[in-house]
């Protein structure tokens, strides 16, 4: 069982930047493809952005594309999403997902096996 946990959210002003970070727990982190979605109050959740196992591959939405940026670290069993020059509707929880080892990197939030509990982003106009 893959357990993963974010942190790095917080409140933020419009133009601003911001790290988060997924810590996952087990061995078959280095297998698995992750990514991270967001869900802001009275919509769905989302699609942000995906890596491959390696990171060769990534994929990203276009409302957050060129401004966010993710990245993983094998070594340490963690995924990161860079956020740079965030705007009032980034606001939202967002979540760390991991697919099953072995699998396809995805945009589908259907195609998720694990998540974390998410964490609040707030940006400030």
């Amino acid at each position: 069982q893959v357990q993963l946990v974010e942190s790095g959210g917080e409140l933020v002003q419009a133009g601003g930047s911001l790290r988060l970070s997924c810590a996952a727990s087990g061995r078959t982190f280095s297998s698995q493809p992750m990514g991270w979605f967001r869900q802001a109050p009275g919509k769905e959740r989302e699609f942000v952005a995906a890596i491959s196992q390696k990171g060769g591959i990534t994929y990203y939405a276009d409302s957050v594309k060129v401004r966010f940026t993710i990245s993983r670290d094998n070594a340490k069993n963690t995924v990161y999403l860079q956020m740079n020059d965030m705007k009032p509707e980034d606001t939202a929880v967002y979540y760390c997902a991991a697919r099953a080892p072995w699998s396809t990197t995805s945009r589908y939030r259907e195609r998720y096996d694990y998540w974390g509990q998410g964490t609040q982003v707030t940006v400030s106009s």
